[in-house]
């Protein structure tokens, strides 16, 4: 089965790839960036595996996918972006279906919200707009609607697993009294397989959703026993939306926007209406404790597919971050260290083991500080973390970088800066006949950007000097 998949670097349409190509079909990822694409990973998988780079935003490029199709999947939203992302949304959504129709495409599947409420938020409305627009007697359109997703890495279960985590006892909006019924992620991947060219889903929606109906206050007091941890939620009725999102904002590691639109959703029940396709696809529903064992049985494991921090937002694609693979020489500055490497294998795991949990191996306090300072200022801050422990790939994101390069036999690893800053900052390390050279370079922007730098200039001296006496282990 020929299949094209959109949204296939995001956290739904990762783990989908994995089980299309294990089905053994031929699939076409559409992506707007081939370079954090790595097609490597799936070389050895039953099925075949396609990649065009076009941006379902603009017509223009749109002419790269295939002819012959049996269906496609619609996994594009745009809810962590500012400004009006209903609008592009929507543009996005009717440039598809005008590509998709020149296809010999049968079927699209689209995963959008449960939207049964008269009052919907932005986002909700947005997502049956959307629908609206994929609509098409070309082909047959097969929408499933969902709630809160669970499962390792994904936005919900890691902002709640934040609050839970973080606050013994919490103060929190009256938002949280909410219903919702939570849905395990390897439900949503049953059923994105399971409705491929089923003609009795034709020209339909179905809400999926999990076994309870549950209020955000009883999730996370759940997911909180099912970690052994004592909590208390104390709710109150006069947290302004405003204040809800920078509330969720700081304690959490979801970005401002994604915040501030989540609270737009979290005041409007999700609760699904009740049908028969989970019986006809034969999928055994997982309940939300099963949901959260099976999150934390990958997370131990370190066997997280996918995380939705890893995710591009919009203005990071218009901005061609991929440019910067080539770090400038001129107008910058560089802060450059070099030691001897005594053991490279050992280095080299440091290296691709940096942040996360295991910090940067320098003036932790300091990076701390840098990452609440950006926090305060309307970044991402070092909340983020890592997918995965021991592996990284182009588009990763760790803490507050993004990986442009990591190739262990070239044994150099490249970061860009996505912390807020009045320039742009890179962070390389590279070994070299057994010397490793670490270069932190800095490209300010006018005035600000060169005052900024020298401000920050003595506490590079500690924080790059020790980062790599540890990483070449002359300190432990």
């Amino acid at each position: 089965m020929k299949i094209l998949l959109t949204g296939a670097t995001g956290y739904i349409g990762k783990r989908l790839l994995i089980q299309l190509l294990k089905e053994g079909h031929h699939v076409i990822c559409a992506v707007r960036d081939q370079h954090r694409f790595n097609t490597s990973k799936y070389k050895d998988a039953k099925g075949t595996l396609e990649v065009v780079e076009c941006d379902f935003s603009e017509k223009s490029g749109l002419s790269v996918i295939p002819r012959e199709l049996d269906l496609a999947y619609y996994l594009i939203h745009s809810m962590s972006e500012g400004g009006d992302f209903s609008a592009t949304e929507k543009k996005s959504a009717q440039n598809f279906r005008e590509a998709i129709e020149k296809t010999t495409a049968e079927q699209v599947v689209y995963l959008t919200g449960i939207v049964n409420e008269e009052k919907l938020s932005t986002h909700l409305n947005s997502r049956k707009a959307v629908e609206a627009a994929l609509q098409s007697d070309r082909y047959a359109l097969t929408a499933l609607r969902a709630g809160i997703i669970v499962g390792s890495g994904s936005a919900s279960f890691e902002i709640i697993r934040d609050l839970a985590e973080k606050l013994p006892v919490m103060i929190a909006p009256i938002w949280i009294k909410t219903r919702c019924q939570p849905i395990a992620i390897r439900n949503v991947i049953e059923f994105l397989t399971g409705v491929k060219l089923q003609s009795f889903t034709y020209n339909r929606h179905f809400d999926i959703a999990g076994k309870e109906i549950l209020t955000y206050k009883e999730m996370i007091l759940q997911y909180a026993r099912a970690r052994g941890l004592k909590r208390r939620i104390i709710t109150i009725p006069f947290f302004s939306p405003r204040l809800s999102s920078y509330w969720l904002y700081f304690i959490t590691s979801t970005s401002y926007t994604l915040a501030k639109n989540l609270v737009d959703s979290m005041k409007v029940d999700v609760v699904a209406q009740p049908n028969s396709l989970c019986q006809q696809l034969s999928i055994q529903l997982i309940s939300y404790t099963d949901a959260i064992r099976l999150a934390f049985d990958k997370i131990e494991q370190n066997d997280v597919l996918s995380s939705w921090h890893d995710s591009f937002p919009d203005h990071f694609h218009k901005k061609n971050v991929w440019q910067y693979l080539e770090v400038p020489e001129k107008g910058c500055f560089k802060d450059r260290k070099q030691r001897t490497v005594t053991n490279e294998k050992e280095t080299l795991n440091r290296i691709f083991g940096i942040g996360g949990s295991k910090g940067w191996y320098s003036s932790s306090i300091l990076w701390r500080l840098r990452g609440l300072l950006d926090k305060l200022f309307g970044g991402v801050g070092l909340s983020r973390g890592r997918r995965d422990i021991r592996f990284l790939e182009p588009g990763d994101s760790v803490d507050f970088w993004r990986v442009l390069y990591a190739n262990r036999d070239e044994k150099r690893l490249l970061l860009f800066a996505e912390m807020k800053m009045p320039g742009e900052a890179w962070l390389e390390f590279t070994i070299r006949n057994n010397v490793l050279y670490q270069t932190a370079t800095f490209r300010p922007s006018g005035l600000a950007g060169r005052l900024y730098w020298y401000a920050v200039y003595p506490f590079h001296f500690f924080i790059f000097n020790s980062m790599i006496r540890q990483l070449t282990g002359e300190e432990k």
